[in-house]
């Protein structure tokens, strides 16, 4: 079965940077649709950013546009989200997620049929 670990949270003070990684247990040929999500304390899982397998599609969500970099190294099966001028605000538990399509990506969490374990990032003031 396809797995999903992601790693690479910690805890910074505002302005700082993290970088998060998502290693899939197995290379597929398949195209997926692969994303961070991120979830807050007594808040609804959002996404973060979305990135297609075949280069086709990156988008972020508003609040960490120009400030996070989602990216993907095929060879090494991973996906990575470079955090930078991080926020209290961008605390949570941030998780990867993936699923097999050709259609365009899209960004609800429903679609999402791999999730990884999830990996915390704290960011204070």
């Amino acid at each position: 079965q396809w797995r999903l670990v992601d790693s690479g949270g910690g805890s910074v003070q505002a302005g700082g940077s993290l970088r998060l990684s998502c290693l899939t247990s197995e290379r597929t040929s398949a195209r997926r649709c692969m994303a961070w999500f991120r979830q807050a304390p007594g808040k609804e899982r959002e996404v973060v950013a979305v990135i297609a397998t075949d280069g086709s599609h990156t988008s972020y969500a508003d609040p960490v546009k120009g400030r996070f970099t989602i990216s993907q190294d095929n060879a090494k099966n991973t996906m990575y989200l470079q955090l930078d001028s991080l926020r209290p605000e961008d605390t949570g538990m941030y998780y990867c997620a993936a699923y097999i399509t050709y259609y365009d990506c899209i960004h609800d969490k429903v679609a999402y049929l791999y999730w990884g374990q999830g990996t915390q990032v704290t960011v204070s003031s």
